[in-house]
């Protein structure tokens, strides 16, 4: 039974890893997609050119192959990171790219006479966005927002294939040294639904704080 215990607690400390990546990835994530999504619909060739590259490169690689190139071909050029630098930034890379069509069709959504109205008020292009489109534009994005989180979290368990010890790595450790396979993989199991299901509950809560303050949106 002691020994049960350790095992729980290597999981336990494999779950707080998962939980700082899925944080730090998603907040990575969130720049990528609002810089690209951004990007995606500005004026400038050039920026919706780099916007399209970084986005159509992310989504239509493996996960794997990206987070192997940032760990291992990154040092390489100079760019030494440790495993959990590199698992942040692949999987903010990764998620930030399918983030960022989020972003352009929500902002793409909101009508046109919301814009036609910041000319009416004579307002700038930056003070429409912020002002005006960009609260609209949010409530659309969360719910995408909240999956794209969860998705984050499951993708996660890739980084032990570069030995960082999140939840998968330890369960694997704790199946190849008990060779049992049901308890460790069902406790992370468990774990992995408790915390989307948290993040789910989070976004929800988000979605009916912002829906107060426009009017005519109900959640």
């Amino acid at each position: 039974m002691t020994d049960w215990f350790g095992y729980l607690n290597l999981i336990l400390q494999g779950a707080i890893v998962t939980v700082e990546l899925t944080i730090m990835g998603s907040a990575l994530a969130l720049v990528f997609a609002f810089l690209a999504g951004l990007g995606r619909i500005s004026r400038f060739f050039v920026v919706r050119a780099l916007a399209t590259t970084y986005i159509e490169f992310f989504r239509g690689t493996s996960i794997f192959v990206q987070l192997f190139w940032v760990y291992f071909v990154l040092p390489v050029i100079g760019f030494e990171l440790t495993p959990l630098q590199a698992g942040v930034l692949g999987l903010g890379l990764n998620v930030g790219a399918y983030g960022a069509e989020v972003v352009r069709g929500a902002i793409l959504s909101v009508g046109k006479e919301q814009y036609e109205a910041c000319v009416a008020l004579n307002l700038s292009r930056f003070q429409c966005m912020r002002k005006v489109i960009m609260p609209q534009a949010l409530l659309v994005m969360l719910p995408t927002f909240g999956n794209n989180a969860i998705e984050l979290l499951k993708a996660t368990s890739v980084v032990s294939l570069i030995s960082l010890a999140d939840m998968t790595f330890q369960a694997q450790v704790v199946r190849s040294q008990t060779g049992n396979t049901f308890v460790p993989f069902a406790t992370i199991l468990v774990l992995y639904f408790i915390f989307a299901t948290l993040i789910a509950w989070g976004m929800r809560m988000l979605e009916r704080r912002m829906a107060r303050g426009i009017d005519g949106v109900r959640v």
